[in-house]
């Protein structure tokens, strides 16, 4: 069993399951303080700036300031920014999602934008989709935060940004680009943020579609937990496993 140098830790379903932490992770987080192991948590939630990620963790008695949090709403930025600098931006999101953009020099717009940026709106309605539709048609780069269909909320599974982000693929005809997890574009960033190895770094995950296919897709190894969406019951139907499987965090704090 390898021992890391950095981890990549996911949230919903690892850390905490809506507004409730999870038991021992506070603990798994601690022992990386303890030992001076660099952490980075990553998640697809493109809705809340780093920020107010941080703040919502530290009120549940884990150990994060906002440079400990990579959202896709930043890896859908920087991405922008290696296809144009200042990017006219027709944003559907929320706070997370506008202040990456304008954090990274993009310009928010409903006229002649560059790029449709489709992120999860709980406001989200019919015009903000029809004035969408008609942008793609018209040739705009259209690119999605994550593909999501199901977010882990206190009150269950609700539609997430890929269900609602269908709405325009369907009409269009045009697939987007996703960004987030298990796509491997917020992996590579968050490694250069990081600025470690893939052999070095763990991804940390309880979602086997999107956490470890994440790490699998990128080449990076991962731990499964059983503590949110994915049940250890589907595990052995799984072609790919997850290089390491636990119940909880607990198990793994040893190992650290």
């Amino acid at each position: 069993m390898n021992r890391y140098s950095a981890y990549l830790i996911d949230l919903d379903g690892t850390m905490y399951w809506g507004d409730k932490p999870i038991e021992f992770g506070a603990e798994f987080v601690d022992m990386l303080t303890a030992k001076d192991i660099p952490y980075l948590f990553l998640t697809n939630n493109s809705s809340k700036t780093q920020k107010q990620v941080s703040d919502k963790l530290q009120k549940m008695g884990i150990r994060s300031t906002p440079k400990h949090v990579f959202t896709s709403s930043m890896a859908t930025a920087k991405y922008i920014m290696q296809m144009k600098n200042n990017a006219r931006c027709f944003v559907i999101g929320e706070e997370g999602l506008r202040d990456a953009l304008e954090r990274e020099g993009h310009t928010i717009t409903e006229e002649n934008c560059d790029v449709i940026v489709f992120g999860i709106d709980r406001e989200v309605n019919y015009e903000k989709l029809s004035k969408a539709c008609r942008a793609v048609r018209n040739g705009a780069a259209f690119i999605s935060t994550n593909a999501d269909v199901a977010l882990p909320t206190g009150r269950g599974l609700e539609p997430g940004n890929g269900a609602l982000t269908s709405v325009v693929t369907v009409s269009t005809g045009v697939n987007p680009t996703f960004i987030g997890k298990p796509e491997s574009i917020i992996m590579e960033q968050a490694l250069e943020q990081f600025g470690t190895s893939k052999a070095e770094t763990l991804m940390v995950g309880d979602n086997y579609h999107t956490d470890i296919m994440a790490g699998i897709n990128a080449g990076i190894d991962t731990l499964m937990v059983f503590t949110g969406v994915t049940p250890q019951t589907d595990l052995p139907g799984f072609e790919k496993k997850p290089t390491y499987h636990a119940h909880s965090l607990k198990e793994w704090i040893n190992f650290i």
